[in-house]
């Protein structure tokens, strides 16, 4: 699958940790979530995309909640 933004066939797939908290930081005083993906990152133009595990959703989901 080349890369959606140059179509170059030059990606690597790297392993991450992502800490997951609001935007507006109103919530500081909850634990943020943090996750693992893998990210696909293109290295000829830098586009980096990630996928979220199934399992990583309700974790999110249960944090927008509050």
């Amino acid at each position: 699958m080349p890369c959606r933004k140059c179509g170059s066939d030059h990606l690597t797939e790297y392993g991450s940790e992502i800490n997951v908290h609001s935007l507006d930081h109103s919530d500081l005083d909850r634990p943020a979530v943090l996750l693992f993906p893998k990210l696909l990152v293109c290295l000829k133009c830098g586009f980096t995309e990630f996928t979220l595990l199934g399992s990583d959703l309700p974790l999110l989901s249960k944090r927008a909640e509050h």
